[in-house]
């Protein structure tokens, strides 16, 4: 399932720790629209460590986001997350017909995947002609332990969906991130531009050239911290520190004592990431711009903050800042929460390959 392109359309279902979002766009003309948009809070203990404990309740909220959305389609495009698949660009001979390659991949994929493979799911895409080999093609194969694909479509069904499309989730933000090349110095050709998109629990930091990702790095960190740190400074629970947190009403010193201190973690964090970047191959280049995403994108000041404490230019990333929004997804606050749809986005622009 993995991989495979579908011209219908699709809802992109992004199914985190911490939240469910969906998103149906269409195109016209060359211009995406977005049709309908919800999110809703992941139910606690149904998921940990991103693998789905309890398809039911998970199930139970995603059918309520349907609901709420207005969404039309039935089909979805779902994740799984980055750890929990393995990726290789293997060689094939080009002279090899379509048959014939898949015969290939499947004799050759035992080499590079650890599991017994009755116990995986897989799949290959053509990348294009070897650039040394030119009578090779670079074909890249992506695999996961089924488990981990079937927790995900089950949950789907429980709300009455069908899992069309599993992809990864640095697949699909790596497709979202053309949506933000308005932002991009020469629309992100010939260019390093970095994307941090920090979660509730993790941020994926990546490194992109011509709009294609050529370093990724996901490390432990993410809004949750300061959402704690809220609780603990002032005894609050988490749904209400998570909503004073996006709403306001804390104490003068929120400020100085508990919001300074996480924007310093988040600039040490990109930092670090830059750093390891850099040492991870010859002729890396500084990226020219850093675009923050995620919920944690949203602290008033914080790109200028990145920016004035690294020395490069950030902003923050807004993957709907050319597109048509329908009133529908206005009144569910699409706008708002922008800067964390990139792997939603990246999956619902799936229907259109």
């Amino acid at each position: 399932m993995f991989l495979k392109p579908k011209a219908r359309p699709l809802i992109g279902l992004d199914i985190t720790t911490s939240s469910i979002k969906l998103i149906e766009m269409s195109l016209s003309g060359g211009q995406y629209r977005v049709e309908s948009y919800a999110a809703e809070a992941t139910p606690a203990r149904s998921i940990n460590e991103k693998a789905i404990i309890d398809p039911v309740l998970v199930g139970e909220a995603i059918r309520r986001a349907v609901k709420r959305s207005g969404a039309r389609s039935k089909e979805v495009a779902i994740a799984i997350s980055g750890d929990a698949a393995i990726t290789k660009i293997i060689q094939m001979s080009a002279h090899l017909s379509d048959t014939e390659l898949e015969d290939q991949v499947e004799l050759q994929a035992d080499q590079y995947i650890p599991f017994p493979m009755d116990e995986v799911s897989y799949d290959y895409e053509i990348i294009g002609p070897s650039e040394h080999e030119p009578d090779m093609l670079d074909v890249l194969l992506v695999a996961s332990r089924s488990e981990n694909v079937a927790q995900r479509v089950t949950a789907c069904e429980m709300a009455g969906l069908q899992a069309r499309v599993v992809d990864v989730e640095p697949f699909a933000l790596e497709k979202s991130c053309r949506l933000m090349a308005h932002q991009m110095p020469e629309g992100g050709m010939d260019r390093n531009i970095a994307v941090a998109d920090f979660g509730a629990s993790s941020t994926t930091f990546s490194v992109l050239k011509n709009l294609r990702v050529i370093y990724t790095r996901d490390f432990g960190f993410g809004g949750q911290q300061l959402t704690e740190e809220i609780m603990r400074n002032y005894g609050l629970n988490m749904e209400d520190a998570g909503r004073c947190k996006k709403e306001g009403g804390l104490p003068a010193n929120y400020q100085t004592d508990v919001l300074d201190p996480f924007i310093d973690d988040m600039c040490q964090q990109i930092s670090r990431s830059l750093q390891f970047f850099l040492a991870s191959g010859t002729s890396r280049e500084q990226p020219e711009l850093i675009l923050i995403c995620g919920g944690c994108a949203n602290i008033p000041g914080v790109a200028e903050l990145i920016s004035s404490r690294l020395g490069i230019r950030a902003e923050r990333g807004d993957p709907l800042g050319q597109m048509k929004i329908s009133p529908r997804a206005k009144n569910q606050n699409v706008n708002k929460d922008a800067t964390a749809l990139l792997t939603a986005c990246g999956l619902a622009l799936r229907s259109f390959d």
